[in-house]
């Protein structure tokens, strides 16, 4: 049946730039970041330009990832520092200065760990669980899932989130994410 041309065909987005710097004190089988390169799902980040770089996804950046950062992360790409917890744990920043010279820092909004070495934990995300949920909250859920595809967890970490994930996703800015948390994480996390 012909189309009245009514309903119009939008062409189809492009796939958001995934970037993964390897610091490499991770156990490299269980290194998720490896994984996801020798894959061809992200390539390895190099030494960015100021204010050029990706958007890097920060533990310990003041302000969340939010969907107002949708556009400059679909311009430059989302970059995740792969290194261990333990070497993060305490020092309130990176190893080595690994992303001092990239764009801007955002923190991921509050979620819990499903992959099998930090299972149940507040914020201690994988390579993969980090990424995938940068794109859910930037409403990429399609590409989320088809990245965490065949990763231990990674089908559960989307469950497990899908409450918050959905929250997360329809709101604008930074000041509602951290309102979603406060609502979402009172009574503790499930």
């Amino acid at each position: 049946m012909p189309s009245s041309g009514s309903t119009r065909n939008r062409p189809p987005e492009r796939p958001i730039p995934l970037f993964v710097r390897v610091v490499g004190d991770d156990h490299p089988k269980a290194c998720t970041g490896r994984r996801l390169l020798h894959r061809g799902l992200a390539r390895a980040a190099g030494e960015p330009r100021p204010g050029a770089g990706p958007v890097v996804l920060d533990p310990y950046a003041a302000e969340p990832l939010s969907p107002a950062d949708r556009g400059r992360v679909v311009r430059t790409g989302l970059l995740v520092i792969d290194c261990s917890w333990n070497r993060l744990s305490g020092r309130g920043r990176f190893p080595d200065g690994a992303a001092r010279a990239a764009g801007v820092h955002r923190r991921l909004p509050i979620l819990v760990a499903a992959n099998p070495q930090h299972f149940g934990r507040v914020a201690e995300l994988n390579t993969v669980e980090a990424l995938a949920a940068a794109l859910s909250v930037l409403g990429r859920d399609g590409e989320a899932g088809r990245l965490l595809e065949g990763f231990a967890g990674g089908a559960n970490f989307l469950a497990i989130n899908r409450e918050r994930l959905v929250r997360y996703a329809a709101t604008r800015d930074g000041e509602q994410i951290r309102a979603a948390e406060r609502a979402l994480f009172a009574a503790g996390p499930d």
